[in-house]
């Protein structure tokens, strides 16, 4: 039986971890007002947190570009290929669990294109962790028949 991820849902998923990275500045400034936060902290705490933010950003667009230019060496079932997407796994499974335990007790601004946007983007994170944990399983289960 054959349980191989669709091409097209790989670069769909890279094709999000892309958007991902060009709406997360818009986010922290306009849902967040993450900058006027971030100038109360310390000035070597405020590039910490500055520092922090581009790594999610540029890992964000990494995935996606790696999954957009990849896609069948990510489901290869090379150990490279299950390091890779245990690693994307790993990092979307993580976000959908804060999501899940700590941002319900935040407020958002209660705007309807935050409330759909926020669907929208948990929506996202679900469907990154979900094909790459996919991606991870058919790998190991690929490496292991071979």
């Amino acid at each position: 039986m054959n349980y191989n991820v669709p091409n097209w849902l790989i670069i769909l998923g890279g094709i999000g971890q892309i958007f991902t990275a060009l709406i997360y500045p818009y986010i922290r400034h306009q849902v967040f007002d993450w900058y006027t936060d971030v100038k109360k902290l310390k000035p070597l705490n405020q590039e910490i947190a500055k520092t922090y933010g581009r790594y999610i950003q540029g890992l964000n667009f990494s995935f996606g570009f790696i999954a957009i230019l990849l896609t069948n060496d990510l489901q290869n079932g090379s150990k490279l290929a299950i390091a890779i997407t245990a690693l994307i796994a790993a990092y979307w499974t993580g976000k959908v669990a804060t999501q899940i335990a700590y941002y319900p007790m935040y407020e958002i601004p209660k705007k309807a294109i935050f409330k759909i946007g926020g669907y929208f983007m948990n929506t996202l994170f679900v469907l990154f962790a979900v094909v790459f944990t996919w991606l991870l399983i058919t790998n190991v289960i690929t490496y292991y028949q071979s």
